[in-house]
């Protein structure tokens, strides 16, 4: 199923939405080879299986939004807004839906989220490592300046002395 489904394609599927990465019904549905309606009506049969955080509806403008943000073209004639499903809400789905295939994509999919997790996490390291660098350039830069400072001072002409007037007699 790897093969038939390539990482990307589910990876241009997953969302960012209210802080979350998540699945829209209807790709999902794409992916299992279902009809949308008929996934959302497993998941109406087994509402207990997903709380908030594992499924929930998009309101009005967070679909707008998400159709204006990622270019997805609208739900032509849909009268429901769309669920999504968040990492868990997809894995609780192969307990939903119990073809061969559902499990197949199911184990990609959840490959998938695991191999963004682990992306994230390098970003964040990296994100911490290049502040940890930019606190110690800073800090160079403060001395740095000191040097230039002192080298500054010493390159200066010494100031000159008041001239002592031997032998004359001030007025």
């Amino acid at each position: 199923m790897r093969d038939l489904i390539p990482q990307e394609v589910i990876e241009n599927k997953i969302y960012p939405i209210k802080g979350r990465k998540v699945m829209l019904d209807r790709d999902l549905a794409k992916l299992y080879g279902v009809k949308t309606f008929n996934l959302n009506k497993a998941v109406n049969r087994n509402l207990d299986r997903f709380p908030e955080n594992f499924m929930f509806q998009l309101s009005k403008e967070e679909a707008k939004d998400l159709i204006f943000q990622f270019g997805i073209s609208s739900w032509g004639g849909v009268r429901k807004l769309p669920y999504v499903f968040t990492e868990q809400g997809v894995a609780m789905l192969s307990s939903v839906l119990r073809s061969k295939r559902a499990i197949q994509v199911n184990i990609a999919i959840m490959r998938t989220f695991v191999k963004l997790k682990a992306i994230l996490s390098t970003h964040k390291e990296l994100a911490h490592k290049l502040n940890e660098l930019e606190r110690k350039i800073e800090k160079h830069d403060v001395e740095i300046q000191s040097v230039f400072e002192a080298i500054r001072q010493l390159m200066a002409p010494p100031p000159e002395k008041p001239r002592r007037m031997i032998g004359f007699k001030q007025l």
